[in-house]
């Protein structure tokens, strides 16, 4: 059905229908094309009030939800990961997967990208990142790292699919290589570790 033809979408949540996917303008309204919106039940599943949550689940908003680590040496230098797909460099993690713990998703993709993961503490830092690039808005975390000595750095190696190469920066050096809002999001961390306190952030910078 349209997706704006909301009586009809609100009589298929009754019933227990649940959103499936979205065909972009698919659907001609008049002089223009709006999206057609896929629903659907499967024989046996639940209608009417026993299917709220289902339904509901299929149909808010949902954000993605992004870990990554603040892995610093004992120079205070931080490592980046320079990966394959893309010219910014990023701090060591990424994307959650359904279903997934946030610290648990963090430490996979560190042994993932980098052979290894130098552990996960505290959170550092809770961002809201702006749409950018045709990503919708999402959720950043920033956990703490244990400091990494010189002697343990040899550990860590990068994938060479996604991770090119592993670097070591100076936080005043961050606005080099990253995003301004990715460098932000960094120096944020870095202040908070300092700190002993989390701090939320948009864009990367605390908001005040």
């Amino acid at each position: 059905m349209a997706a704006d033809d909301w009586p009809a979408r609100r009589d298929l949540h009754r019933r227990g229908f649940r959103l499936e996917g979205r065909l972009r303008q698919a659907r001609a309204s008049g002089d223009r094309f709006v999206d057609e919106l896929v629903y659907g039940r499967l024989a046996g599943e639940p209608a009417g009030r026993e299917a709220f949550t289902h339904v509901m689940n299929s149909v808010t908003p949902r954000k993605r939800l992004i870990a990554h680590a603040l892995v610093t040496d004992e120079a205070g230098r931080v490592l980046l990961c320079e990966t394959s797909f893309k010219a910014d460099f990023e701090l060591p993690g990424g994307i959650v997967e359904p279903g997934e713990s946030p610290r648990l998703a963090c430490e996979r993709e560190m042994v993932e990208e980098m052979g290894a993961s130098p552990g996960v503490g505290d959170v550092l830092v809770v961002d809201w990142l702006r749409p950018y690039k045709g990503w919708e808005d999402a959720i950043e975390l920033v956990f703490a790292s244990p400091v990494v000595a010189e002697a343990d750095k040899a550990r860590f190696v990068p994938d060479g699919v996604e991770i090119l190469a592993l670097h070591w920066l100076d936080p005043a050096d961050l606005d080099t290589v990253m995003t301004p809002f990715g460098a932000d999001r960094a120096r944020s961390a870095v202040a908070a570790l300092a700190s002993a306190r989390t701090t939320y952030t948009e864009g990367g910078l605390p908001v005040e």
